[in-house]
């Protein structure tokens, strides 16, 4: 796909990997409807200096269902060719620990509100035969670590939302293009420290630039790729996870500790 002039729709676009990606598609030259709970003011003129042919700013929180569904509507008349659900929260702790309300703004954003703009959008792709739908699923889809239940749980829900997606939508002229993000150096990265550390060894982690992981995202879509792998020994570490799951648990047990 040449992204040039294309309408894409990015969530979660105001910072990290948000927006390193919105500048990436900037340099393609591409249309861009970015979403955010809040905006710096020069985001916008930043953009369009950068090449993208234009640039609509839509501050909702996803995390509330109304604002969600407020910018299904808006956008439901738009011909959108590329939507990218990468908006995210993090939760992580002993279950037990977790603050409710938390959790479920994290699966508002990282679940639902994946699943109802893609469905809105959906219907227009399918009615010109084009379009490509990305959902950001992280390595915590695939390798299940203590502490990180109800944040694995919305990863592992992505995937078996746009895997069973892709098999939907074969021979529409409309694909999925599924992320299996690693670490990333961002803020929410720097959140799994408090989050996770008291009661996990995290010293097994690493991670990238969000500028390298945005480059392989848009790179992947314009190669209409269906999965974006990361590499490395993240890419090992999901392999053995997903192939060797009860050696996976054994090698992870000596680095949680409950109190």
């Amino acid at each position: 796909m040449n992204l040039k002039g294309q309408v894409v729709l990015l969530t979660g676009a105001s910072r990290g990997i948000g927006l390193a990606l919105a500048q990436s598609l900037a340099g393609r030259g591409a249309k861009l409807h970015l979403v955010s709970r809040r905006f710096a003011p020069e985001m916008k003129a930043d953009l369009e200096q950068r090449g993208a042919e234009s640039v609509r700013l839509w501050e909702k929180d996803l995390s509330i269902m109304s604002q969600a569904d407020e910018l299904a509507r808006a956008l439901e008349g738009e011909s959108i060719d590329v939507l990218i659900n990468n908006a995210g929260l993090l939760t992580g702790g002993l279950l037990e620990e977790q603050d409710p309300d938390a959790i479920d703004q994290m699966l508002m954003v990282n679940v639902h509100a994946v699943i109802r703009l893609t469905r809105k959008l959906l219907p227009h792709m399918l009615a010109r035969r084009s379009g490509k739908i990305v959902n950001n699923a992280s390595v915590s889809g695939k390798m299940f670590f203590p502490c990180a239940s109800t944040y694995a749980a919305s990863k592992a829900a992505v995937v078996a939302f746009t895997e069973s997606l892709k098999q939907e939508l074969r021979g529409t002229g409309v694909s999925t293009l599924l992320l299996i993000t690693p670490g990333v150096k961002t803020a929410m990265y720097d959140e799994i420290q408090d989050l996770y550390g008291g009661h996990l060894d995290l010293s097994f982690m690493n991670s990238i630039p969000a500028e390298e992981w945005a480059e392989r995202v848009v790179r992947a879509i314009e190669d209409d790729e269906d999965t974006l792998w990361p590499t490395g020994s993240s890419h090992l570490g999901v392999k053995f996870a997903h192939h060797l799951p009860a050696l996976f648990e054994r090698v992870v047990r000596p680095k949680f500790k409950r109190s």
